[in-house]
């Protein structure tokens, strides 16, 4: 089972942190600092995966990384997960972003952290591998855009609609209503 899955710069910032078991939010950051240590003073000529840090569960758990340009990729996981596997699904993840971004970088994974996180979702769920095939989970990603753009679409319809003109000094003033959103309230 995935426990996190963690992408930081080569500087240690966190770029995505994705946990699939509870921890307090200090403990979340010192794990991706640990992780980040125990990662970015491996040689580059080394296997990549190592046991996991204290925090995340010791020698129970392992960490396997891949390192493209400025980002470290790293999944945290249990015994049970194979090694081979995890960098297979860390490469279609990296294949995905690049495909959906058209040249991923560190700064769409800054801009743009709520897509990121809809390909992750299509990959992995609760800490478990959903899917592997890279045109599926852009077929996914996909329809979910047109989704949103068609509910932003009906929703600026109807605002426009809700909107009306008032006489003014300039001949026309435009009033609009103002139309409250709800925001659930994430734990």
């Amino acid at each position: 089972m995935i426990k996190a899955i963690l992408i930081f710069n080569n500087h240690g910032k966190p770029r995505l942190s994705k946990f699939y078991e509870h921890y307090s939010e200090d403990t979340e950051q010192q794990i991706i600092r640990e992780t980040f240590h125990l990662v970015s003073k491996r040689d580059e000529n080394v296997c990549n995966f190592l046991e996991g840090g204290m925090l995340i569960g010791g020698s129970e758990n392992k960490l396997i990384y891949r390192h493209y340009a400025t980002l470290y990729f790293v999944f945290c996981v249990d015994s049970s997960e194979s090694e081979l596997g995890i960098l297979d699904l860390i490469q279609v993840f990296v294949e995905t972003l690049d495909k959906c971004f058209e040249n991923v970088c560190e700064l769409d994974l800054i801009f743009h952290v709520d897509k990121v996180h809809n390909i992750l979702a299509e990959m992995v769920m609760g800490g478990m591998v959903l899917e592997t095939n890279m045109n599926e989970i852009i077929t996914q990603v996909d329809a979910q855009n047109k989704m949103e753009k068609s509910e932003f679409s009906s929703f600026f319809s109807l605002y426009r609609r809700l909107s009306f003109s008032l006489p003014g000094r300039t001949g026309r003033h435009r009033l609009v209503l103002q139309v409250p959103l709800l925001v659930p309230c994430l734990p």
